[in-house]
């Protein structure tokens, strides 16, 4: 049986290209356009959240695969980068979203290639259930540093 939840937002504009946003579960934080859109750097813009939605569902979603496949994980650290279009029109879209995690576990005596495997399962499994992955236009694109210790 299907099940909804409601996630929500307030934006607050401060004047000129800066906005104010509050987030459903507590964090609040000032952002701007980008400065090539005329906004000011050094502050959340919506493309940066576009970008980090992304990396950091796939992150979460990766640790619920990797609990599961008994995975000893020591560490996972990810760049992410989004590349949007610009149309002559001015529209704009993001064409992809391209993720390196590098994923560091311990094999505790396995074979680390059966290891390796199972990593690569669990980003799989990441991908397949991330929310935000699945809800955007855009390609993810997911290549893997996987080092076993």
């Amino acid at each position: 049986m299907s099940r909804t939840a409601t996630y929500y937002t307030i934006v607050t504009w401060k004047g000129e290209h800066w906005g104010h946003i509050v987030m459903g579960n507590g964090p609040e934080m000032d952002f701007s356009a980008p400065p090539d859109a005329y906004g000011h750097p050094g502050v959340l813009t919506p493309e940066d959240a576009f970008v980090a939605a992304v990396n950091m569902c796939i992150m979460m979603m990766f640790i619920w695969a990797a609990e599961r496949f008994k995975l000893n994980l020591v560490s996972y650290e990810c760049r992410a980068e989004g590349t949007k279009l610009i149309e002559l029109d001015r529209t704009e879209t993001f064409t992809h979203v391209h993720l390196w995690p590098k994923i560091v576990v311990r094999a505790r005596g396995e074979d680390p290639a059966a290891v390796e495997k199972r990593v690569r399962r669990a980003l799989e499994g990441a991908r397949k259930y991330s929310l935000i992955a699945n809800s955007i236009k855009a390609e993810v694109i997911i290549e893997p540093e996987i080092v076993v210790a």
